[in-house]
């Protein structure tokens, strides 16, 4: 599933490609799972409104919409209206949901469920072959938890100290932190030097600062290099992220921790994997 760097750097590729085009008209395919709206709401929200801003919330993509006046005089938008005065599109991508900006003859993907006419003669697409994308229309949307780079240490630590969940599953706790997900929950882990079984409400002020700066640099690095394709993930420009190269940990069982030479072990905490070093982390 897309996490916070990938869904960062599909918003902001999004973002600077269709950014006040104007959806002319929207398809939606026959399958009710990717639907969190219904279709009439999604078609009336969507229909002759621009674009104004894509940008991120926790993991999903919201297009900020305005109401389209033609004018003459008026040129291309490319100031973002107020998010909260008007409506939204908000898109979660699932396990393998793309979308696409496409030219009207590109091929149609199987699995597209999706497709805006814009008014500049290009098609935006969502494809999804397994179904657990949704597409929903809303006003002021926000994610249930903090924005791991916006929130502050005071609010962090408060976050997690008294949790008696370990500290791993904590993080992937949405209503916490929204965006953090398996991989870079285990990449920030071993970087702050903890290991995903502890228990939250183990670990001192220091141990959470150091957790804290961890998820923050991971973070931002993972953005820089467009996010970790590990399987079908590719931005929105269609190229695949170069994260994956610099992984510590996730991913990488039985081979030898880049710092320590200890072998990397793997444990389920929650029906998920997660990845560590047993000399680095304590």
């Amino acid at each position: 599933m897309p996490e916070l760097p990938e869904v960062e750097t599909i918003a902001r590729g999004l973002d600077k490609r269709v950014r006040g085009d104007v959806i002319e008209s929207i398809w939606l395919g026959s399958k009710p799972e990717p639907l969190k709206s219904t279709a009439k709401e999604i078609a009336a929200t969507l229909e002759a409104k621009r674009i104004s801003q894509v940008r991120r919330v926790g993991k999903h993509i919201v297009f900020d919409l305005a109401e389209h006046r033609p004018s003459r005089s008026r040129k291309k938008s490319r100031k973002a209206d107020p998010p909260s005065q008007n409506a939204q599109w908000i898109v979660h991508l699932g396990m393998t949901g793309r979308m696409l900006v496409c030219e009207p003859s590109a091929e149609i993907e199987k699995h597209t469920h999706a497709i805006a006419q814009l008014g500049s003669g290009r098609e935006l697409r969502f494809v999804d072959p397994r179904r657990f994308g949704r597409l929903s229309v809303t006003h002021g949307f926000a994610a249930p938890g903090s924005e791991p780079l916006e929130v502050e240490l005071d609010r962090f630590v408060s976050l997690f100290r008294n949790r008696k969940t370990p500290i791993k599953s904590a993080l992937l706790n949405q209503s916490l932190l929204s965006g953090v997900g398996n991989i870079y929950a285990d990449e920030s882990l071993f970087r702050a030097g903890i290991r995903p079984r502890r228990r939250a409400s183990s670990l001192t002020r220091e141990d959470l600062r150091r957790l804290y700066l961890a998820i923050q640099e991971v973070l931002k690095e993972a953005i820089a290099l467009g996010g970790s394709s590990i399987s079908d993930y590719v931005d929105a420009d269609g190229e695949e992220g170069f994260f994956q190269l610099q992984h510590r940990v996730y991913g990488r069982e039985g081979e030898p921790c880049l710092v320590c030479k200890t072998p990397i072990k793997r444990v389920v905490l929650a029906g998920r994997s997660s990845h560590y070093c047993p000399k680095c982390q304590k």
